[in-house]
């Protein structure tokens, strides 16, 4: 029996293997470019959620980083998509067993998820931008 890991594995294979042949090898490195960097600027965005550490900015977050991310191209939007949708699915999880998580539950999963929509449709990400969060982000 594989492993859920085993078959994210080989999901993520199937993926690169299709878009090379779609894309060709230059359009596969640009893609992952694309994702690298969609990565990085979700990253940043959580680093900045949690250095902010803002009541009410968890969406403005949330749309920002996956807005960002989906402006390098197809390749950072998938991988704001993955990022999102997995940090959703381990919420949940953590959510279902109580052991360390937000305590918010599946209304507060859905509503990071539109946010998450809203940034990576191209939709400017101020939409959810508290009122007296500073600034610098």
């Amino acid at each position: 029996m594989e492993t859920t890991a085993g078959v994210r594995t080989m999901k993520l294979f199937t993926v690169l293997v299709f878009c090379s042949l779609v894309l060709g090898a230059s359009g596969l490195l640009s893609f992952l470019g694309e994702a690298a960097r969609g990565t990085w600027d979700m990253l940043r965005a959580y680093n900045d959620m949690r250095e902010a550490n803002y009541i009410g900015a968890d969406k403005y977050f949330h749309a920002r980083g996956n807005y960002d991310a989906a402006k390098r191209g197809p390749g950072g939007a998938w991988a704001a998509k993955v990022i999102s949708d997995a940090r959703e699915n381990v919420q949940r999880f953590t959510d279902r067993f109580s052991f360390g998580g937000s305590g918010r539950g599946a209304e507060d999963s859905r509503a990071d998820q539109a946010a998450n929509e809203w940034g990576r449709s191209g939709r400017d990400p101020n939409h959810f931008r508290p009122h007296g969060l500073p600034d610098k982000y």
